[in-house]
């Protein structure tokens, strides 16, 4: 208790002493302004009178300024700049205080010439203001000046600040050198930039030169004696990826700062510099949420999301945590990982109540509980078996979690009156050729049988996406760890390609899919060009500052069952059309797969019980007509 006390102390006496110490600030910089403000009043008559002696006027016209000077201060309080990082609205400030001061200051002097008691020039109090507007401008600009470049001169600082080419003159780019000049801590100094805008060229920007395009990099890195490359054009992956290659051949080391529409408050800083990644060099067009759409289903509402802990249902609960929910209930069945998303919310979002729940979405009876405890009116269901290979081995287990999970959780939300249901999918269910593509593209049509036994304002859906950079599972970390120990990196074929998208932005889509209307859709998202796994790995050896078949090898090791060389467009199967939002297409009805669903589900399920994976495959192939996964040879045994 008496350690509590003395902590507690502690903090009170620190916050005490920066608050005089904030006041002591204020009243220096009230001081400095004033006596800025005030000397050009003086300065004013000497220039309208030509000669310095006009004593009476300079009195007369002072004293009145004094006045209006020390008024407008205090009412436009233009002190409380920050005079390190002085903006346009700041210098918009500073001529609003002296027209201010220069109106009360006319107002007294009309005054004085109606009573007849002493005439100053009109032309004074102009120039006053003009020279005003000068010498407070002035001395904040100054002030900048000295606070970016005080690392350059000082004392202290005895590292050898890294000499940065950066690549892009554009807002981010600029914005990033400004900021280096200010970080002491940094020990960066740029010298220059690279871009490809012609306009751009041989011109200065914030005091540095733009030597050249992107294909003068290696010339300008050796007459610059360049340490690092910042690449601040991250929304050009083309670009970014020859710059790697090339700052890989050159010897220099490499970074990049994050698109402006990734970043929460549009700003860019020092610490968001960073190591390029794998995701740099396949991103797309920012994604331009309605974020009034998503708020008006998802503000105030208590939303329930299975598969939690995993990759894209922890970024689903993120997500949601930006648009203020009542309360989040966190279901997922890895202990682990439900902790550690606890203790991000707890670090991040600690406004927001949730709920965390250590179960199956096989257990109906676990889930009923939840759902009379909580009554939940969002629901965004990612709890998935999703290992193609595994899940050929195992095909009861996708029957049982992809399939009868999500039926137990469709049945629940009938009860409910559940308001929205989304079901994430994958493009693994157009046209399988695996048990978990088609116990996916199953789960699809529990859905939309779902929504044809919707109530009044429930909205049953399915959003279908392809691979996830970054997802557990996929290529990414196992590519990396295989760099890490060495290589060989493993490709099952150099043809095979997949369609890609980070985790934020499915997830991002996922949420506006939710906010549509359309009951029993089954929504396609945009993914963008097929990227081939082999480049990919090549992409990531050489992001490692290795050199692919030389540093590290590529061994291809054969498809494994059930795996596809090409993912299909997601529109090749069933057509889709286009909705409001330019990367969320709708997948057209068919009522094949749901007419005789229910009885479809109590062979599966039998054959499930059993273990009979034949019975389960060929379940799917009648459910599904394009299922490839079952083949009858003349015996009619599964090949």
């Amino acid at each position: 208790m008496k350690k509590n006390l003395t902590e507690l102390f502690k903090i009170e006496n620190l916050k005490a002493d920066l608050l005089v110490s904030s006041r002591k600030r204020y009243f220096i910089k009230i001081g400095l302004d004033y006596l800025i403000f005030l000397l050009c009043a003086p300065l004013a008559v000497f220039v309208r009178m030509g000669h310095i002696d006009a004593w009476e006027l300079l009195f007369v016209y002072t004293a009145i300024a004094s006045v209006s000077k020390l008024v407008s201060l205090l009412v436009i309080k233009i002190y409380k700049q920050s005079w390190h990082n002085v903006s346009v609205f700041d210098l918009f400030q500073v001529i609003l205080i002296t027209l201010f001061s220069a109106a009360i200051t006319l107002a007294a002097v009309l005054y004085m010439r109606s009573v007849s008691v002493f005439a100053v020039p009109f032309g004074v109090v102009l120039i006053d203001m003009v020279l005003s507007i000068i010498a407070l401008g002035a001395f904040r600009m100054l002030a900048r000046v000295i606070t970016e470049n005080a690392h350059l001169v000082n004392p202290n600082n005895t590292k050898k600040n890294k000499r940065v080419l950066i690549v892009g003159a554009g807002s981010a780019g600029t914005t990033m050198a400004k900021e280096l000049r200010k970080d002491a801590d940094a020990n960066m100094a740029p010298v220059g930039f690279l871009d490809d805008d012609p306009a751009k060229l041989r011109q200065t920007f914030v005091g540095l030169k733009v030597f050249g395009t992107t294909q003068d990099i290696g010339e300008v890195v050796k007459s610059q004696n360049v340490d690092i490359v910042l690449i601040a054009i991250p929304s050009n992956p083309d670009a970014v990826r020859e710059i790697l290659k090339k700052t890989i051949q050159l010897k220099v080391k490499h970074r990049i700062l994050p698109r402006l529409a990734d970043l929460a408050n549009m700003s860019v800083s020092v610490s968001q510099i960073r190591e390029v990644d794998v995701e740099d060099l396949l991103q797309r067009d920012p994604i331009n949420l309605n974020t009034d759409e998503i708020s008006s289903y998802l503000t105030g509402k208590t939303v329930l999301v299975t598969g939690a802990g995993g990759s894209i249902g922890s970024e689903i609960v993120r997500q949601v945590c930006n648009f203020s929910p009542a309360r989040i209930l966190l279901v997922g069945r890895g202990e682990n990982s439900i902790y550690q998303l606890q203790l991000e919310l707890n670090r991040q979002y600690k406004n927001i109540e949730y709920f965390a729940y250590i179960t199956d979405v096989r257990d109906k009876e676990s889930l009923a509980r939840i759902f009379e405890r909580h009554k939940p009116e969002i629901l965004f269901h990612a709890a998935a078996h999703k290992h193609v290979p595994l899940m050929e081995d195992n095909p009861e287990q996708a029957v049982f979690n992809n399939i009868f999970g999500t039926k137990n959780l469709v049945e629940l939300a009938h009860e409910w009156k559940v308001e929205r249901f989304v079901n994430v999918s994958t493009d693994k269910a157009v046209n399988p050729t695996s048990v978990m593509g088609a116990s996916k593209r199953a789960a699809e049509y529990v859905v939309e049988w779902g929504a044809t036994k919707a109530g009044k304002n429930q909205v049953f859906v399915s959003v279908r996406f392809g691979n996830v950079l970054g997802s557990r599972g996929s290529v990414i970390p196992i590519f990396k760890d295989q760099i890490q120990n060495g290589g060989p990196v493993t490709v099952t074929h150099p043809e095979m390609n997949r369609y890609f998208m980070t985790i934020p932005e499915a997830s991002q889509l996922v949420l506006q899919a939710g906010g549509m209307e359309n009951n029993g859709a089954v929504y396609v998202l945009d993914m963008g060009k097929p990227v081939k796994i082999s480049d990919l790995a090549r992409d990531l050896i050489q992001l490692s500052g290795l050199i692919p078949g030389k540093d590290i090898q590529i061994e291809y090791t054969g498809m494994r069952p059930g795996e596809k060389l090409f993912e299909e467009l997601l529109t090749a199967e069933e057509g889709t059309e286009s909705s409001k939002y330019k990367k969320i297409m709708v997948s057209r009805k068919s009522k094949v797969g749901i007419d005789n669903l229910e009885e479809m589900l109590v062979r599966l399920h039998e054959a499930a019980l059993a273990g009979d994976g034949t019975t389960i495959r060929k379940c799917f192939y009648e459910m599904i007509p394009n299922y490839s996964g079952y083949k009858l040879n003349g015996e009619g045994k599964v090949n």
